[in-house]
């Protein structure tokens, strides 16, 4: 990760997002949630990785990828937490339902911002 700027809201924010899904897939994984654990785990640490990806980016396009991508991966995590908040079957994950919508509202702000940054050039 890059030292030469200041804190990282999103990088920090995917971050703990990504410790707060790590224990609630542990829970998954004693109850037996193993296909839901995996599907849940691999999408939402993916945000993370992706936005951090994205800070050592090659030119601001390839940025701008990058967090698409973290995007999509937000997407999905919130599809499975969906499926998880609506089935009786699966421990309420309302917290990373808030988590996640912010994050998404973060990520489209970045991506929209990055865009007309380039447009504006």
């Amino acid at each position: 990760m890059r030292t030469d700027k200041g804190p990282n809201l999103i990088v920090e924010i995917t971050f703990q997002f990504s410790l707060k899904v790590i224990d609630y897939t542990e829970t998954l994984l004693v109850d037996r949630k193993y296909r839901m654990a995996d599907q849940l785990f691999r999408s939402a640490t993916s945000i993370g990785a992706n936005v951090r990806e994205a800070q050592n980016s090659e030119s601001r396009i390839d940025f701008i990828h990058k967090m698409k991508v973290a995007a999509k991966e937000a997407d999905e995590t919130l599809y499975w937490l969906e499926l998880c908040m609506t089935s009786p079957h699966y421990p309420c994950c309302r917290g990373l339902m808030a988590d996640i919508a912010s994050i998404s509202r973060i990520l489209s702000k970045i991506i929209g911002t990055s865009k007309r940054f380039i447009s504006q050039q």
